[in-house]
């Protein structure tokens, strides 16, 4: 069973997944080899993971588990946490545990192997995004969750460790120290002047331009003011939402346009290079917040965190993100 252990000194909560343990020589990073053999996600060999939990495209006369899907979620084999079980929350002298209680899913964007998110349509993609919302909408029933985190990691660097294209959710027993910040940090501003931080910031992109890198009708990506890594980009809705589950599918479409655009061009800009998102949202069942602004921050993998950040939790980066942006508004998208 996996371990929620609580950092007795700042409240950071860390996953000990014991059902992935792996040697210390296996943490070695090196480039992987060709995958060869068959692939879990490709159509036909749906057999080879877990029942699905969703799925988009197919005929609705198709048994359930076989091909002719065009999405496909299905639990993680190898799931950093369970999903059966109690939490039975514990003290151990100082410290805090639980047992690491959630839910682990994988996303399969598309059926084909060698597309990438990217090279989807922006109805393509739009499904993948409507797959999100789906799955957020179900689990939330599950009283023992508390946040839900959408994220993707793209390429080995990133630490992708399969081709085939998907993402992944995390269904949590409490909300991660990192969105209690942002919130909190929101709540200040809001408590303060009345009115979102968020908002601010898109009304301020919009209208100086030198970070802005896109928008459509209802969504804007721009390289924020303070980025911690190389051309760290984010795409944001331009009316105030703080969940994301409660977007309806017309702005998710949009949002699929601004996603979709945004990989395209750091792709072109950078060379296809490995890059993590994650989907920043209101926690579970919380009501909508005046304060918080649901959105997606992108992250190229372009540089390593080494003794300085661990340390002090600085990140350096070493391009001005209105450069960054400059760059990204020529490349086509």
């Amino acid at each position: 069973m996996p371990d929620l252990r609580r950092d007795p000194i700042v409240g950071r909560w860390v996953i000990i997944a014991t059902e992935r343990a792996r040697r210390p020589s296996d943490m070695q990073r090196t480039a992987p080899a060709p995958q060869g053999g068959l692939c879990p996600f490709d159509p036909g060999n749906e057999g080879m993971t877990p029942r699905e939990v969703y799925v988009a495209g197919r005929p609705p006369s198709a048994p359930p588990n076989a091909p002719g899907w065009k999405v496909r979620v299905v639990p993680n084999r190898f799931p950093a946490l369970k999903i059966e079980g109690e939490l039975d929350r514990q003290a151990e002298g100082i410290y805090d545990r639980m047992n690491g209680i959630g839910a682990h899913e994988v996303i399969v964007e598309t059926p084909d192997h060698d597309r990438a998110m990217e090279d989807l349509t922006p109805a393509e993609l739009t499904e993948v995004l409507f797959a999100f919302k789906a799955r957020i909408l179900d689990l939330r029933n599950d009283l023992r969750f508390k946040y839900i985190l959408l994220f993707k990691n793209h390429g080995h660097l990133a630490g992708a460790s399969l081709e085939h294209a998907h993402s992944q959710l995390i269904a949590l027993p409490v909300v991660p120290r990192q969105v209690i910040e942002e919130i909190e940090g929101a709540r200040r501003h809001f408590d303060l002047k009345e009115r979102c931080i968020f908002c601010d910031i898109v009304g301020q992109e919009r209208k100086e331009r030198a970070r802005l890198v896109l928008e459509n009708d209802e969504f804007v990506v721009f390289a924020p003011w303070a980025p911690r890594s190389p051309f760290e980009t984010w795409i944001m809705p331009k009316r105030h939402q703080s969940n994301y589950e409660a977007e309806p599918k017309e702005r998710l479409a949009l949002c699929a346009e601004a996603l979709g655009s945004t990989l395209r061009r750091l792709g072109g800009a950078l060379g296809k290079p490995a890059y993590n998102f994650m989907v920043h949202s209101n926690p579970l069942r919380d009501a909508q917040s005046p304060s918080y602004h649901w959105h997606i921050e992108v992250m190229p993998a372009l540089t390593q965190v080494a003794g300085f950040e661990w340390g002090s939790g600085f990140h350096i980066n070493p391009v001005p993100p209105e450069e960054a942006a400059e760059f990204l508004r020529k490349v086509p998208g």
